[in-house]
């Protein structure tokens, strides 16, 4: 299941991870965004131990989300080491989010 990320554990648990790190900026409102849900929740399971797949809800979270300039949900980023390395905005198939999140292991 993928992590519930906030303005409060960001840092711990994205940022400072020795794995790379997929993060979804989502709202609840947001019909893409309903779209994608599942596919990140695969990811979660598909790279369990290996990666860590967290959801940043942006409603609730507007600290890291102004941080990392989100401007469009869902944007999707891959970190590697704290950076920002990749990343997907709007919704996108489980096979691209796949190949960018492989090149990152």
């Amino acid at each position: 299941m993928a992590v519930e990320l906030t303005d409060a554990n960001f840092e711990e648990l994205a940022v400072k991870s020795d794995k790379p790190v997929v993060v979804d900026f989502w709202a609840e409102w947001c019909g893409p965004c309903r779209m994608v849900a599942p596919v990140v929740e695969e990811l979660s399971k598909d790279y369990e131990g290996k990666a860590i797949v967290g959801k940043v809800d942006v409603d609730a979270n507007n600290e890291i989300s102004a941080k990392y300039g989100i401007r469009n949900i869902p944007t999707i980023l891959f970190l590697k080491n704290g950076e920002v390395v990749d990343k997907q905005v709007g919704a996108a198939p489980k096979a691209a989010l796949a190949e960018k999140l492989e090149k990152l292991l």
